[in-house]
């Protein structure tokens, strides 16, 4: 930190990420690779479209990416589907649908 700047001095339209986001963010391509979920394990699942991969980042920052090209997972919803059977998923995942969708759910429910 520069010594101009003050411990909660924020630019404009920048956030601190989430640890496990940024572990993510220096594996894949993309910028902002999209939040899945959070496993039954406590690891984190990124997309990143552009290389057809996922990010896990695990707990205790330990990361792999993992291109679904080269698993029998060829597809996302492949690759949620092997992660429900294998670890289950604590929250998520969030894939599909729209935000509007899921407003339109909720207030229905």
């Amino acid at each position: 930190m520069s010594k101009s700047a003050s411990p909660t001095s924020k630019s404009v339209g920048t956030t601190d990420a989430h640890p496990q986001e940024r572990i993510a963010r220096e594996l894949l391509t993309q910028g902002r690779p999209l939040f899945l979920g959070v496993d039954g394990e406590g690891a984190a699942h990124y997309w990143d479209s552009y290389e057809f991969a996922v990010a896990v980042v695990a707990t205790d920052d330990q990361a792999e990416k993992v291109e679904l090209a080269e698993t029998p997972y060829e597809t996302l919803a492949g690759w949620c589907e092997y992660t429900q059977d294998g670890r289950g998923w604590a929250v998520g995942p969030h894939v599909g649908g729209s935000l509007v969708g899921d407003l339109v759910r909720g207030l229905s429910a």
